[in-house]
This record gives C-alpha cells, structure tokens and sequence, in this order.
C-alpha cells in the first residue's frame, strides 16, 4: 500500500480525468460511454456540488482516479453514495479502496448523513470487492437506476458514518 495517496477538491484538472475516465472499458457497468457534452454537465455538477464532494484522487502528484459522496434519498431516508474509479494503468494496486476508506472518512467528517452507500452492479467483481474490503457490510441485491433510465441489478453496500 502507498502513503502518498491523498484527495484534493474537485477542480478544473477533473473534466480531462472524467475524459480519460469514458472509455468503454471504465463505463461498462454504468450505462456505458457519455457523449463529450455529458462529460463536460458532469464536471460541472462536480463544480458545483453544495452537500457531499468530488475529489480527485491523486498519487505522487498525479490524477489516478476519483472518488466521492453525495446525498441520495434511498428507500425513504437520506444517505450519501459514493463512487469511484481508478485509471486502468493505477488499478491493482488497492488505490480505490484507500481512496473509499478516505472519502468516509470526510464525509463522516463534514457531512450530516449516517450512512455512506455504494451501489456497485452485481456483475462488477473488482468494484464489489473494494466495498467488501473497505468494510461495507452487504445489505443485499436491489434495482438501481444509474444513469437515469438505465435500470441495473445492484449490490447495496453501506458502512456507517457515526458512533
């Protein structure tokens, strides 16, 4: 494991992350490659983010991916989800669920929510993984609708922000 992974906000450098993120490969298990303009409302949103944050995930210096929290209403009470992705040539190395485990941590931190959720389809292995390695607790098989209109068969994950 390194030491010298660390968050920093969301900012300008992100929208060519989010390019180099939109690959076939990167979005297989989340509705699939966006068009350029999709790419760019996304950093925007990213921008723009009042509770919860997207933060670039950066090692010695480099952007290697992207991790974050925001709140969702989920099955009638508010959580934070969470998402990330790890650039291929980073991958294998436990960076994403480093980077997890500190975005709980500030989520815990600074937001208002008891709970942090991922939503990993059930067919993506490696993502599945990081939850379980993070310490999420698998609360079950559910249908998830990521991007809006592309209905998924999810795994819900949840680790607890208090106590």
């Amino acid at each position: 494991m390194t030491t010298s992974l660390a968050l920093a906000p969301w900012s300008e450098p992100g929208l060519d992350l989010l390019h180099r993120q939109n690959t076939p490969e990167l979005t297989e298990h989340l509705g699939g490659v966006e068009s350029p303009e999709q790419v760019r409302r996304r950093h925007e949103r990213y921008l723009a983010m009042a509770d919860g944050q997207m933060f670039l995930l950066m090692l010695d210096g480099e952007i290697a991916g992207s991790v974050g929290y925001w709140p969702h209403a989920w099955q009638g009470r508010d959580v934070y989800e969470t998402g990330y992705a790890v650039l291929p040539e980073y991958q294998g190395r436990g960076l994403a669920v480093q980077a997890l485990l500190l975005c709980a941590r500030r989520a815990g931190r600074e937001g208002a929510l008891p709970w942090l959720h991922a939503f990993p389809s059930v067919r993506h292995d490696a993502s599945n993984a990081v939850c379980r390695r993070a310490g999420f607790e698998l609360v079950g098989e559910v249908a998830f609708e990521y991007p809006p209109g592309h209905h998924i068969r999810s795994n819900n994950w949840r680790l607890p922000l208090t106590g």
